[in-house]
């Protein structure tokens, strides 16, 4: 496995600044953002795919600082009930699809999507079966949305050859292990799982046990934390709809890795036992630390348990 960083951390700098500072730290991968929430600040995928000598701008300047794309990322919401916002996801997975193997990488990350209702104009995230309107709701988004449209972008992305990597996030259909291989298996392994501890955490999953059970389905690791507020937990439980400015109240933060709930040296064995040798990418958002504090602090803390030079899964002394 190999150390990547999820670019927003670095939008303070322009492309060729943060390559530079990157290759400076010791990092020889990006995960690159360009479009759907992640932003544009670096590059749109729907405009490199249009334009092909800024494509190979782009392309020329990462081959200069010899750091490898790990992914390509547009996080969005290729379902959502504004057609508006559901047709740019769309575009940005369309562009991403078009352009990845032109830049040197088979993977892109993102959102499973959420619908509403028939009429809605907002996602509906359904985490409940009573009353009986949610569970209707939710087979409705599944068997009517969410597959039909996964069906179809799984054959836009195989056709391009990439995999698509699900964050398993709250808020949206995908958002924990047995949902990712629900969609998974009504779909095909064009889609895999983008696993982000942070968001399993405070769920309660136990990271390890989840590497487990997803074993080849993992095509995408984030490496970001979380750290449990035991107050609020004891009183109020791990829903939390207030802002992540309002750290010293919820019931948990996001945390740079090694400064929350995560066992790592459990996780990157796990990792290695089901086979997983692609990267761990860094996506710093600890609002207790700056972006480059946390990121290097990060960068150091990862390298001494992930980095092995030698690769072995056999027991040479048996």
């Amino acid at each position: 496995m190999k150390l990547a960083v999820f670019n927003p951390v670095l939008y303070s700098m322009n492309l060729e600044e943060s390559l530079k500072y990157l290759k400076s730290i010791g990092v020889s991968a990006m995960e690159f953002g360009c479009g759907g929430s992640p932003g544009t600040t670096h590059a749109s995928a729907v405009e490199l795919a249009a334009n092909p000598k800024k494509l190979q701008q782009v392309k020329d300047l990462f081959e200069k600082y010899e750091v490898k794309i790990a992914a390509l990322s547009v996080h969005g919401n290729g379902v959502h009930p504004n057609k508006k916002t559901a047709d740019e996801a769309t575009a940005d997975f369309d562009a991403a699809c078009a352009i990845a193997n032109k830049l040197g990488t088979d993977r892109i990350v993102t959102f499973s999507g959420c619908p509403g209702d028939k009429k809605s104009i907002y996602p509906n995230w359904i985490t409940c079966a009573w009353p009986t309107d949610y569970p209707e709701l939710l087979q409705w988004q599944w068997e009517e949305v969410l597959i039909p449209y996964w069906k179809k972008q799984a054959a836009v992305a195989k056709d391009a050859g990439v995999k698509v990597c699900f964050e398993m996030h709250p808020g949206f259909c995908v958002y924990n292990p047995e949902t990712m291989m629900k969609i998974r298996n009504a779909v095909g392994d064009t889609l895999g799982a983008n696993l982000d501890p942070s968001h399993l955490l405070w769920q309660g999953c136990d990271i390890v046990e989840v590497i487990k059970y997803l074993k080849d389905a993992i095509y995408y690791f984030h490496a970001k934390d979380t750290m449990f507020n035991a107050r609020e937990n004891s009183v109020n439980g791990v829903l939390d709809t207030k802002s992540f400015n309002d750290m010293s109240s919820r019931s948990w933060i996001f945390r740079t890795v090694g400064y929350g709930g995560c066992d790592w040296k459990a996780i990157v064995s796990a990792l290695r036992l089901v086979g997983y040798d692609y990267v761990m990418s860094i996506e710093h958002e600890d609002g207790l630390m700056t972006p480059k504090e946390g990121l290097e602090k990060a960068v150091e803390y990862l390298k001494s348990v992930m980095i092995f030079e030698e690769n072995n899964t056999a027991a040479w002394w048996a």
